[in-house]
């Protein structure tokens, strides 16, 4: 098998339990080739030499996960439209000048597997967000491409929502954002959790109040254990359908391998693959 030039990883911290290589190694098969596509542990306080010295060694991309994406928007000399609306990157390159781009590809690929991947409509719904962090800012302005009604997150602390929101202060789809208690505002037709309480078995605390519309639909972006406990609290609202985060994984990571080889590999055989394990 032909083996594509050059090294790529997903750094991040923790990072043992990634999928990444697998999909990457999956994606490259397609093709007959091989990939080193590796998972990288870094320690927090070394993380910006560590880039410099990857891209050194023959270094050619980058996935980053937490706790790292603002620090990799912000060691970039150029960023995508994306990267700027989000503050943050998963995404780490060298362009055609030399210079280090960072770009964002957890929207596209949330909303990839929502319309195409889950046949769901986001356009003119009541999008319901949990939680205000990175994750959630890096798919504000995919989400808001598909032309939703109204898009309001939700936080435990209320401030970090109400600026999040501000943020969007111009756009024409209408941004709000207040404390979890607040979620009853109105019927939603999509909630989305994008927060990490699902690691310690946990929920956000949304209020017994909050009303799901009549086809309600649901996703967590993390997968796994970790998305079990909101989808076990979709089901029990009565939610059309629920689904995790893995195909946002597996379309950002497609999104990234065409950003750094010029092929979009076929998700569905990788995401089919992962499913059944």
């Amino acid at each position: 098998m032909d083996r594509i030039t050059g090294r790529f990883a997903v750094v991040g911290s923790p990072i043992e339990h990634s999928l990444s290589p697998r999909i990457h190694a999956a994606f490259a098969g397609q093709t007959g080739r091989t990939i080193d596509y590796r998972a990288e542990q870094v320690d927090p306080e070394t993380f910006e030499p560590w880039v410099g010295d990857f891209f050194k060694r023959e270094g050619r991309g980058l996935n980053v996960t937490l706790p790292f994406k603002t620090r990799a928007y912000q060691l970039a000399q150029v960023a995508s439209e994306r990267a700027n609306l989000a503050g943050a990157a998963n995404f780490l390159t060298f362009d055609q000048d030399g210079r280090l781009f960072a770009d964002n590809t957890d929207g596209k690929g949330l909303v990839t597997d929502m319309v195409t991947n889950a046949d769901w409509s986001l356009r003119g719904a009541r999008i319901l967000i949990l939680g205000a962090g990175g994750a959630v800012k890096g798919v504000m302005s995919a989400l808001l491409s598909e032309q939703p009604s109204t898009i309001y997150v939700v936080n435990r602390t209320a401030s970090r929502a109400e600026a999040l929101a501000a943020d969007w202060s111009g756009s024409v789809i209408p941004v709000c954002g207040g404390g979890y208690e607040t979620a009853d505002t109105m019927m939603w037709d999509v909630i989305i959790n994008g927060t990490s309480t699902g690691l310690s078995g946990g929920l956000p605390a949304l209020p017994d109040s909050v009303a799901l519309a009549e086809g309600c639909v649901c996703y967590d972006m993390a997968y796994g254990g970790a998305a079990a406990p909101f989808l076990a609290w979709s089901a029990s609202q009565g939610a059309r359908d629920a689904r995790d985060g893995l195909g946002m994984l597996v379309e950002q990571a497609a999104e990234s391998y065409f950003l750094w080889l010029g092929e979009y590999p076929d998700t569905q055989t990788v995401l089919s693959s992962l499913r059944a394990v």
